[in-house]
């Protein structure tokens, strides 16, 4: 949160279960973190590096939202000195109405 608050965007966290609002929200479970929110009408799932989030509300494809499935070292919130520096490959999917993924963009 600190992150997305640091680029601009306001936040409002609220303690449910995710997999419902996830369900609700139409990312399928496989694509699913520990967080989940909604930024103009688009899902944002795990920790999705706010520039990615910018270019989605600019270029606003027909699309779910944007995710990052688990907890991907080096991402926003992960990469912090408690994380030790480690840093691994990780990609910010775009989930399209049918499930269906590609990849949105890649990070080394």
């Amino acid at each position: 949160m600190n992150h997305l608050e640091a680029n601009g965007f306001q936040v409002k966290a609220r303690d449910t279960c995710n997999n419902d609002v996830r369900a609700s929200l139409g990312i399928p479970v496989k694509y699913g973190s520990r967080h989940t929110a909604l930024v103009s009408g688009y899902a944002i799932e795990g920790h999705v590096p706010a520039r990615e989030i910018h270019r989605l509300l600019m270029k606003r494809p027909h699309a779910v939202g944007l995710a990052v499935p688990g907890m991907s070292l080096g991402s926003p919130g992960t990469n912090t000195p408690a994380y030790g520096g480690r840093k691994c490959l990780y990609d910010v999917l775009l989930v399209r109405k049918d499930g269906s993924t590609t990849i949105y963009q890649a990070h080394s």
